[in-house]
């Protein structure tokens, strides 16, 4: 059985953003900081990094934050960016604050727009983010939609098609699915990411979307009670069903 890699505690506090090395290293002078129900006085006491540390390990009486590997869920609400370089309030500001610190970083997996609502994976792990992110993963994304006109009916049949050219683009959108909810509410699964690929649809065929919502990435769903703005820590199960395409067809519209 292989052992769990470990760390010197300072490091790790360090990387999880509670400080610098020097700020840690005070932490436990202060006898803030319990392993396994023991005052740490060591700061470079190596430790191992199981998946239950936050459970193992505190900090001035508060579990320790997961180390990396980490992804987040979190229900985007609207008027907030999914850049830290883009102006205006940002998604992870919705975060603790040590977590900007966090090494390696944490980043979005992929962007929703500033408007757009709905399921957004955050994560630190490199290897996960570009599974979702590759166009050869297919990884199907579920968005609904409230237009501004009313449907004609054959959108579904143009977007199914798999021909659709987009203004400004060299190669036809692969198939998507669309389920016409009322006339001017329809929920879209893409199996690509491309900018405003979902807007941009819709305005190809006439229509232009006043609000847009995600709700499924993969096998993974939006809980109804996460609320806007609110996030929770991913399993690896989790993780791995937002890459999964669902055993009932190409892509679940129910």
């Amino acid at each position: 059985m292989n052992r769990p890699p470990a760390v010197r505690l300072d490091r790790l506090l360090a990387n999880l953003g509670y400080g610098s090395r020097r700020e840690v290293h005070v932490l436990v002078r202060e006898r803030t900081v319990v392993l396994d129900g023991q005052v740490v006085t060591d700061a470079g006491a190596r430790i191992a990094l199981t998946r239950d540390l936050p459970e193992r390990l505190s900090i001035r009486g508060a579990p320790v934050d997961p180390p990396a590997p980490l992804v987040l869920m979190l229900h985007k609400p609207p008027g907030v960016v999914c850049s830290h370089r883009e102006p205006g309030r940002s998604v992870y500001e919705l975060l603790p604050t040590r977590w900007r610190s966090r090494t390696p970083a944490l980043s979005t997996v992929g962007r929703l727009d500033l408007d757009t609502t709905g399921l957004l994976l955050i994560t630190d792990d490199g290897p996960f983010l570009h599974r979702v992110i590759s166009p050869r993963s297919h990884a199907p994304k579920r968005y609904i939609a409230t237009l501004e006109s009313p449907l004609r009916g054959d959108e579904a049949d143009i977007f199914a098609r798999g021909d659709l050219m987009l203004e400004g683009e060299e190669r036809p959108l692969a198939p998507a699915w669309l389920e016409v909810l009322e006339p001017r509410l329809a929920r879209l699964t893409i199996t690509e990411g491309r900018f405003h690929q979902v807007r941009r649809m819709f305005s190809s065929v006439g229509n232009h979307v006043v609000s847009l919502h995600r709700d499924r990435m993969g096998d993974l769903d939006l809980p109804p009670e996460l609320a806007p703005g609110a996030w929770r820590i991913l399993s690896p199960a989790e993780c791995e069903s937002a890459l999964i395409q669902p055993q009932d067809g190409p892509l679940r519209l129910a």
